[in-house]
């Protein structure tokens, strides 16, 4: 009897306790009667991907950001559009893998790129490619978004004529402190950095060191820091290599510079997107053009990457890529095949093997992985 009531109590315990990994991806869609953003349930088993929702009524969501509650989704949204761009806001509701649409603004310049979430949950910090300007946000709790209070628009280029007329905002990463922004600005050659002070009503401020200079014409697109804050590191897009820096108070030094595409191609660099496992000893970065594939790197203790391996993302022009809060499972956006393919992480080689099904999702742009507890 007491066996049978403790599997009854396992049962219920079940049911109301447990957790659940969704991924959020989106495309370019064009046309906001086709579906714009897609969530899928991972199976942490298997690796295979269960479609679960998707909205419309939204056009080309070419990056995805989460709140730190989860609660909410950002979406740059109708980017690669003539003359528009905006940051849109949606509700997602883990029970029923439901996402609902809360409202839009104004990105404050066309092509948004890149959005991230202040830790607070009341700020949002946008960039946008086109014009080479970020704009930031004032979030209310129930997530919506306000008109921008800050937007700050750069003209200078660099020495590629064809790429770098101008600014051009890639990404707007928060430092692990969330006291400074870094705005990696790929027609420049630069690597923006402003204070965020939240407690202001504009809390963008200069930093000291207003920006730090990369290798002319490398044309930097992401950054990313390492779990223990000491470390960043810089993904080229245009110079095909990765920039590894000390951090501390804003401040970075460059300590490294190391090619992400294989030792043979001479030309023709397109990198991507770049992310480091949880415990901080693997870093990925993606590679397009004609390679299509995966670099992966050991991080030592200094900071310093060595360089393991390549993996392909089984697709075309992988456009960004996401760790889940395991470092189980990497799951890549190929945008070129319209194909977000899951790969397995083992944890002590930094290795990647693909796992489950390819998931079709034309010009699929984005991706967020995000595990839910109950």
């Amino acid at each position: 009897m007491k066996i049978f009531q403790l599997l009854i109590a396992v049962l219920i315990c079940s049911n109301l306790y447990g957790q659940k990994t969704f991924v959020f991806l989106g495309s370019f869609n064009w046309d906001k009667e086709k579906e714009g953003i897609f969530v899928y349930e991972l199976d942490t088993v298997s690796g295979n991907l269960s479609k679960m929702t998707s909205v419309k009524n939204i056009r080309n969501p070419s990056f995805l950001a989460l709140s730190k509650s989860g609660k909410y989704l950002f979406a740059c949204t109708d980017s690669k559009t003539e003359n528009s761009g905006s940051v849109s806001s949606f509700e997602f509701n883990p029970k029923d893998a439901s996402l609902t649409f809360i409202n839009s603004q104004n990105s404050g310049g066309e092509n948004p790129v890149y959005l991230m979430a202040h830790q607070s949950d009341k700020w949002l910090v946008n960039g946008n490619y086109t014009e080479g300007s970020a704009s930031v946000y004032p979030v209310s709790e129930n997530g919506i978004i306000q008109p921008f209070v800050q937007n700050f628009q750069f003209s200078e280029g660099s020495v590629n004529k064809d790429r770098q007329e101008r600014a051009h905002i890639h990404s707007t990463v928060f430092s692990p402190d969330f006291k400074y922004v870094f705005l990696p600005d790929l027609g420049a050659d630069k690597i923006r950095c402003y204070q965020f002070d939240d407690s202001k009503k504009m809390p963008l401020l200069p930093c000291d060191e207003p920006f730090v200079k990369t290798v002319p014409g490398s044309g930097p697109r992401h950054l990313t820091f390492h779990p223990n804050a000491k470390f960043a590191y810089l993904i080229e897009e245009m110079g095909g290599a990765l920039s590894a820096y000390q951090y501390d108070s804003g401040k970075l030094k460059n300590i490294q510079r190391i090619a992400a595409h294989s030792d043979d191609l001479k030309q023709n660099f397109e990198s991507s997107d770049i992310h480091i496992s949880p415990d901080g000893k693997f870093l990925y970065a993606s590679n397009r053009g004609s390679e299509n594939n995966f670099a992966i790197f050991s991080i030592q203790n200094d900071g310093i990457l060595r360089k393991l391996g390549y993996q392909s993302t089984k697709g075309k022009h992988p456009r960004v890529f996401g760790i889940d809060e395991s470092g189980k499972f990497l799951i890549a956006a190929n945008t070129g095949t319209g194909k977000a393919v899951v790969f397995k992480r083992n944890s002590k080689t930094g290795m990647l093997r693909k796992a489950g099904k390819k998931i079709k999702i034309e010009n699929v742009s984005a991706v967020q992985i995000r595990r839910y507890d109950f």
